[in-house]
């Protein structure tokens, strides 16, 4: 391990780590519309079922670089100002979102099923209580669907500063640690009150808060520092962890949105979740360099409109090319056809270009005024 201090806090291969956990959202939400045949690659389709697990990778990280980043001002400055952290938070998070969700429930005036119709639910999203809402009444839509985990990381963000600024570190363990076994306690409740179907369990702020909850535990127990692992064992430790999500989803059916068929299956299955989310981000952390390019580490940096954007893309392409909107389809629809490769190459066209332009000209500005209020930059 070795330690790593300062004003700044740079880590740009968490960077990739962040465009990794898009990929795997993406794949999960590409098989939604992509035309192809499912039966022919189950390989394929396992690979996008684990994908979704992607979110957790998010919320791990998220909470690790919170957590760092406070600490470090709690040794610089000998306090937490939380007026402050919450702007940060608010120029980071909100311009971005609330374009996405007022331009969703703009379009979807004209073009069906991009937004609710439901004032509950756009008052859910706009008050950060979106996924409860999805917890309990379903989803709404499939481009709006992505914002729900965005009320998860806001409802962390509320009581983070407060906790590093007024406990030990030591408490602050103990109470990761009993987030964590309240989020067992819940997964196990779902599994024994099973539903058919999507039960409501994987937009469960409980269940989620697991994640957040290590990530904070490993901020606190590494202290700064990073594994000096060689290429061969941090590719082992990838490999180790990308299984485990492999062995929750094959050896134990736990996905993200389906009830579970033992509560034994679903408390080891989401152990494996959990397990696999930590090695893989160990497995990058401290990763070297130069197996960071920028062009790389950019796509990182702006996963966030990526991921904000990539659902609303896919439904879009696919609906124009397949006449999902009342119009004649372009081309066929048969699996593995024109469809499937034209809307694979279009959408991330689109999508790329989209986050590029939202980061250069909607979250750049924000994010050099946020940098004002910051006494540890990124």
């Amino acid at each position: 391990m070795a330690e790593k201090g300062g004003r700044r806090f740079d880590r740009p291969e968490l960077d990739v780590l962040r465009f990794l956990a898009f990929v795997g959202v993406f794949a999960f939400h590409y098989i939604d519309y992509a035309p192809f045949d499912r039966d022919a690659y189950p390989i394929f389709m396992a690979f996008c079922t684990v994908g979704a697990f992607g979110v957790s990778i998010f919320f791990l990280l998220s909470a690790y670089l919170i957590t760092e980043l406070l600490y470090r001002e709690w040794e610089m400055a000998g306090r937490i100002d939380v007026k402050r952290f919450f702007i940060r938070r608010a120029l980071r998070i909100w311009p971005l979102y609330f374009t996405m969700l007022f331009g969703l429930l703009a379009l979807g005036r004209i073009v069906p099923k991009v937004a609710p119709d439901s004032w509950p639910a756009v008052l859910s999203f706009l008050t950060f209580t979106g996924n409860w809402y999805v917890t309990v009444a379903g989803w709404i839509a499939g481009p709006f669907d992505p914002l729900w985990s965005i009320s998860v990381e806001e409802q962390f963000y509320l009581g983070i500063p407060f906790a590093i600024a007024v406990l030990a570190r030591r408490r602050i363990t103990i109470l990761c640690l009993a987030v964590v076994g309240l989020s067992f306690a819940t997964i196990w409740h779902y599994a024994t009150h099973p539903l058919e179907g999507d039960n409501g369990m994987w937009t469960n702020s409980l269940v989620q808060f697991q994640f957040f909850a290590a990530g904070t535990l490993l901020s606190i127990l590494l202290r700064g520092r990073v594994p000096r692992w060689g290429g061969p064992l941090r590719l082992l430790v990838l490999a180790a962890g990308i299984g485990c999500w492999f062995w929750a989803l094959l050896g134990f059916g736990v996905k993200s949105w389906d009830a579970h068929p033992t509560p034994i299956g679903a408390l080891a299955g989401w152990g494996l979740v959990l397990l696999g989310a930590i090695l893989i981000f160990l497995a990058l952390l401290g990763m070297d360099r130069r197996l960071a390019p920028p062009w790389l580490t950019y796509w990182g940096r702006i996963s966030y409109g990526l991921y904000l954007f990539h659902s609303l893309v896919l439904y879009l392409t696919f609906g124009l090319l397949m006449g999902w909107f009342g119009l004649p389809a372009p081309l066929p629809r048969d699996p593995g056809g024109p469809a499937l490769w034209v809307g694979t190459i279009l959408s991330l066209l689109v999508l790329f270009g989209m986050a590029h332009l939202s980061y250069r000209w909607l979250e750049l500005p924000f994010l050099r005024w946020k940098d004002r209020f910051a006494i540890v930059t990124r």
